[in-house]
């Protein structure tokens, strides 16, 4: 058994936007095709059911089809399932969900309802790992006001509740401590903006945004930057990085849609309350898109 195979999330998994109608209903035939294109350039695998993807403002039924449409698509080895909800029975119920239809990880916000202490975080991540699916955390300070440092990432690996943690905090020294307090713990990449330092660092996988778009040109930055071939990686870092810095702006799921809408994939509207790009974001965007088609990027 291949390491990515023993752990699924390794490699790049793209936390899929989700296409959407005109009239904002989920278009599922599109999502299946765009799960089973970006496998066919070189990712590994994809994350449904994260803020890229819209799981907020999805209904319950919405939810489990995008999951089930994702794993009929390209095998559920290969999905790996945002499971977070304010209620850690919640959570739990999702990742039972996610395990029944095939999946092998899924991933997992800490509470994010209120700001949560830790005895709160290590109760959450023990409900949900009790599904029996291994857990992924995704430590975004930023959104949830909840910061998983690397002490408590310790502290949660070693009581054996997650597998992996996706990095948004932005503070790239944090991969050198985790290193040293959890050294079987898989780091991975979480935002695009920071991937040539976190793949320098030793990361073992990217949570990534702008393969939505770019696929392939994405996939070949990433190896290269894992592999130490430091000459491709920023190159195609500093030309990639214009659309890639837009993952950490709060717009970044209206950039990340636009974007696949320029190179030819539905990306489609955002629900509510979300709203469109303003006219100079949105000229931004179409600028940088538009110049990375022009490099043969696409």
């Amino acid at each position: 058994m291949t390491a990515t195979e023993n752990r699924p999330w390794r490699g790049v998994l793209v936390a899929t936007a989700l296409p959407l109608n005109d009239d904002l209903s989920v278009d599922y035939d599109r999502y299946a095709q765009h799960c089973a294109w970006l496998v066919e350039n070189g990712c590994d695998g994809v994350v449904p059911n994260g803020s890229l993807g819209e799981y907020q403002v999805l209904t319950p039924e919405e939810r489990a089809k995008v999951v089930e449409t994702a794993v009929s698509a390209i095998g559920g080895s290969r999905v790996m399932p945002g499971v977070a909800a304010y209620g850690s029975a919640e959570a739990r119920r999702w990742a039972e969900q996610a395990r029944d239809a095939g999946c092998r990880s899924v991933m997992l916000l800490p509470p994010n309802a209120y700001r949560a202490d830790e005895r709160s975080v290590l109760a959450h991540y023990e409900t949900v790992a009790g599904a029996g699916v291994p857990v992924v955390a995704y430590n975004n300070p930023i959104d949830t006001k909840v910061d998983l440092v690397p002490e408590l990432l310790a502290k949660l690996h070693a009581e054996g509740y997650i597998h992996g943690v996706k990095e948004f905090s932005g503070d790239v020294r944090r991969a050198y401590r985790i290193a040293e307090l959890a050294p079987e713990l898989d780091l991975l990449i979480g935002a695009d903006d920071v991937l040539l330092e976190l793949a320098v660092a030793g990361a073992k996988g990217w949570v990534a945004g702008y393969p939505n778009a770019l696929p392939a040109a994405s996939v070949e930055l990433y190896h290269a930057a894992v592999e130490g071939d430091l000459d491709t990686a920023r190159l195609l870092y500093r030309q990639l990085h214009p659309l890639l810095r837009w993952d950490s702006q709060v717009e970044f799921v209206q950039a990340i849609k636009l974007s696949m809408d320029i190179v030819g994939r539905r990306g489609g509207r955002v629900r509510p309350p979300r709203v469109p790009l303003r006219p100079e974001q949105e000229a931004t965007v179409r600028a940088a898109t538009e110049k990375a088609l022009a490099a043969g990027l696409a």
